[in-house]
Formats: C-alpha cells, structure tokens, sequence
C-alpha cells in the first residue's frame, strides 16, 4: 500500500508573472519580468541578484508600496493588485512588517513609542496591553533597558533592533527585509539575523529578504536569484 503524499504548506504569498517596467511605449525599460514567487507560512527566503536588477522594487512590489505593470500578488488569496491606495494602506497595516536598511525610524519620538507605532495605527489593544507587547518586543532584540531613549542616542546595530522590533511587534504574516545587515559589522549582522529568524519561526510569517550577503542568504529556507527575466533557485 502507497503512503499518502506529504502534503504542502499553502502559500501565504504568491507572485504569478510579474513584470515592473519604467517609462511608457519604445521607451519602457524593463526591470523584471515573468517572476513567479510562492512563499509558505513560516517560511524564510532569500532573493539576491547583482545590483540593479530589482530586487528592491520586488519587495516593494509584495509590500504594495509600487505598482506593477503585468501580473499578480496575492496575499492569502487575496489580489492586492486590486486594492486602491487608501485600501493598500490598510491591507499592509494589518500583514506587512518591513524592515529597511535605511532603518526609517522617527526621530522625535522615542524608542518604545516608534516601536508602538504599529499598534497605535491598529488600535490594537488597550494602552496596557500594547505597552506589555512593546516591552516584550524591546526585551527580545536585547533594549529592554532602552526604551525612553531617543534614536540619535542609538547606534547602528540598535537602530536596526529598534526597526525589526517594530516590523514584528504586531505580528504580520508577511515580513519584507531589503539588506537588513548592509550597514552592520559582521559581529552585529549575525546577531541581527539571529533575532530575525528567530522572531519570524516564533510569529508564524513568511519572511522575505533580499541580500548582498553569503551569510545572510544562507540562513535561509530557499535562497532565489532575481533577474530581468525571472526568478529561479540560485
């Protein structure tokens, strides 16, 4: 008697032949085109690529932050691609954790409160509760005893901690990562990837990151290379 087939786990994310392209007519440029991407729940893929292939816009494009020009993102089904801007707004409030490079934070306010962001925007909780969840949160990436300290009073490798902690505190199913080590010493990258799995097997995501970095890309699941006419296993 055969043994029934493993099953697999549904995609939480699904690209079907997406192109982004810049300009119009004889003139459009072509970044990527026919990319096709499916990513679990859970599950961590890397893409990389050489510079200027897109990998950036791909990740915006999962985000919703770019509009494409052929082809679909579905998120649990459902077509962002469809969406209007204030609808996109909303949708990526509620499933998307982005971490940038360029960390994003906002300066006037403090460490806790930048983290809190994305629950205040929710209203996720009450004040209580959404205080609890960002301590938890400062605790995990090791600034538990930072909070009330604003982010010039940070260094680069707190200043990313301070950006994962934020991207994850309202446990999104998707988390989009664009070179979160690109500015960290490989002592700190290493750390700052530890934590980044870490968090992302605890929270269930699908975690998406591009990346320059041998070390990086290994740590995950897949790791994909992007270019002009698609993605595929690197």
């Amino acid at each position: 008697m055969s043994l029934p087939a493993a099953s697999t786990p549904p995609a939480n994310v699904q690209v079907v032949d997406l192109a982004k392209r810049y300009g119009t007519g004889a003139d459009a440029a072509t970044v990527f085109e026919q990319v096709n991407l499916e990513v679990a729940a859970g599950e961590f893929v890397a893409i990389v690529g050489d510079s200027g292939v897109g990998k950036s816009t791909l990740l915006n494009c999962l985000a919703g932050l770019d509009r494409w020009d052929q082809g679909q993102v579905l998120h649990q089904g459902q077509d962002i691609g469809r969406l209007d801007e204030a609808g996109l707004a909303v949708w990526r409030r509620a499933h998307v954790g982005f971490v940038f490079q360029a960390f994003h934070v906002l300066p006037h306010l403090s460490v806790a409160q930048n983290v809190a962001l994305p629950l205040m925007l929710l209203a996720r909780g009450t004040p209580a509760e959404q205080d609890a969840r960002v301590q938890a949160m400062l605790a995990a990436v090791g600034l538990g005893d930072r909070g009330q300290r604003l982010p010039q009073q940070l260094s680069g490798g707190q200043l990313q901690r301070v950006a994962i902690a934020r991207a994850l505190v309202h446990r999104p199913a998707l988390l989009l990562a664009d070179e979160p080590t690109g500015n960290l010493d490989p002592d700190t990258a290493a750390r700052t990837m530890d934590l980044l799995v870490a968090q992302t097997r605890e929270a269930g995501a699908s975690l998406v990151l591009v990346t320059h970095s041998p070390d990086a890309a290994a740590r995950a699941d897949r790791v994909l290379r992007l270019t002009a006419r698609g993605i595929a296993a690197a």
